[in-house]
């Protein structure tokens, strides 16, 4: 079962956390060779940020063995919910429909994705 979040991560929190949503569980290490991919990180310091994490509850560790096991403590779908709830509060004062306009605005959605996004309203607007 999973514990509500009990702070909103930080950005390398939910780098993290985007990877143990994607594979279950992790050592630190294959964390550390994803997040490589993509940005420079030192081992140590993605060490330090797991143990963080562990510490604030959004993961736990296993460490019935000499590698450690890591993962997401915190449901992706509530932790999704509870910061796009935050960012429409703090950032478009409230307001879903200007996220939704920025999001797609400044950013290009496939023919999929708007279709989906149509299907979405659809429903809505049915209710």
């Amino acid at each position: 079962m999973t514990q509500p979040i009990p702070l909103k991560p930080t950005e390398s929190e939910l780098e993290i956390l985007q990877i143990l949503w994607e594979k279950g569980q992790c050592t630190v290490r294959e964390v550390h060779e994803v997040l490589e991919k993509n940005k420079e990180a030192g081992y140590t310091t993605t060490l330090k940020l797991m143990q963080i994490m562990a510490e604030k509850g959004l993961v736990i560790r296993d460490t019935s063995s000499k590698t450690h096991i890591y993962r997401a403590l915190v449901n992706q779908e509530k932790t999704e919910q509870h910061l796009v709830s935050k960012m429409i509060d703090n950032v478009f004062n409230g307001s879903a429909a200007r996220l939704v306009m920025q999001a797609l605005g400044n950013h290009s959605a496939s023919k999929d994705e708007i279709d989906s996004i149509k299907k979405y309203l659809d429903n809505l607007s049915d209710k």
